[in-house]
């Protein structure tokens, strides 16, 4: 008999209150979506630091002709007995991993299959490219360790750091992240006061059924428990709401159309759903019913 009489208020107060039921549930769910995208964005920042700086190099360029006297250590063109001294330093400095030496013909065939199409590379000949040293690390924050080791040697034309061509983007990544968080906590604590009025008014219609409840001797769970309850359901729907928009997303146009155009970008796949999606349930049901008792207090001392 209590359950059923708790779930009919449930329903009740959800009639009474629907133009402001579904502001709470479109609040929420606008919130949630904004979380969402911030906790995925996160998880995509992380993705890509560990594909990206899986394949971070340092490359060591060598002076060629065009070089000599331009540069500090380019005195001539790169000689062997250089090459040699720059390769063994390079194998014996500490956290390199490898050392991938790269001649201008093959700078050269590297550079027409990135340029493929470009009129600008057409302009371009192997005695134009620099011979290197492709050094991959154990980490790539050590970077300025081979720097500091080669970047002073003779036949040395300059060192430069992957990482820090990758570096704007990952800011980028990060600002959109921290801003979709920011918009999401002012968009939870609207939803918190939108639900705090809801409940309110909802308490405010049925005054005279709980004055009677707490006459009769009634707990204050089981005069609160429709309440909750009422404001849990919009919570809940507002986090199934965001969940579908956030999955919905992923499935058709991250998938589907971002994904074929930007190869080189690894996406994340469906791993960090598992835990995102419950969590915006959670949250969602649970900043509902935190508004929802908040609200209660003031009314069950009357």
């Amino acid at each position: 008999m209590r359950v059923q009489y708790v779930l009919q208020e449930i329903g009740q107060g959800l009639r009474r209150n629907l133009t402001m039921v579904i502001a709470v549930i479109v609040s929420t769910a606008v919130a949630l979506v904004m979380l969402g995208s911030g906790l995925l964005m996160w998880q995509q920042t992380l993705h890509m630091q560990d594909y990206w700086y899986g394949k971070v190099e340092v490359s060591v360029f060598m002076c060629n002709q065009e070089d000599v006297g331009k540069y500090t250590n380019c005195q001539t063109a790169i000689t062997d007995l250089q090459k040699q001294s720059i390769h063994d330093t390079l194998v014996k400095t500490p956290h390199v991993q490898t050392v991938t030496f790269e001649d201008q013909q093959q700078a050269f065939q590297h550079y027409q299959q990135m340029q493929a199409g470009s009129p600008i590379s057409q302009d371009v000949t192997p005695n134009d490219m620099q011979d290197s040293f492709r050094v991959k690390l154990d980490n790539p924050a050590n970077a300025t360790v081979v720097e500091g080791a080669v970047s002073g040697l003779p036949g040395v034309q300059s060192v430069q750091d992957e990482q820090q061509l990758l570096r704007p983007l990952f800011t980028f990544i990060h600002i959109a992240e921290y801003t979709a968080v920011s918009v999401a906590t002012i968009m939870l604590v609207l939803a918190f006061l939108l639900i705090f009025n809801t409940v309110r008014l909802s308490a405010f219609s049925r005054r005279r059924e709980t004055g009677i409840m707490r006459l009769v001797g009634a707990s204050n769970f089981y005069i609160q428990m429709p309440f909750l309850l009422e404001g849990a359901v919009a919570g809940l729907s507002g986090g199934v709401v965001a969940s579908v928009i956030l999955v919905g997303v992923k499935a058709f146009f991250i998938n589907h159309v971002v994904a074929p155009h930007l190869t080189s970008v690894q996406f994340i796949g469906w791993g960090p759903f598992v835990w995102i999606v419950p969590s915006l349930l959670i949250v969602g049901v649970l900043m509902s019913v935190l508004a929802s008792a908040f609200t209660l207090r003031k009314y069950l001392r009357v």
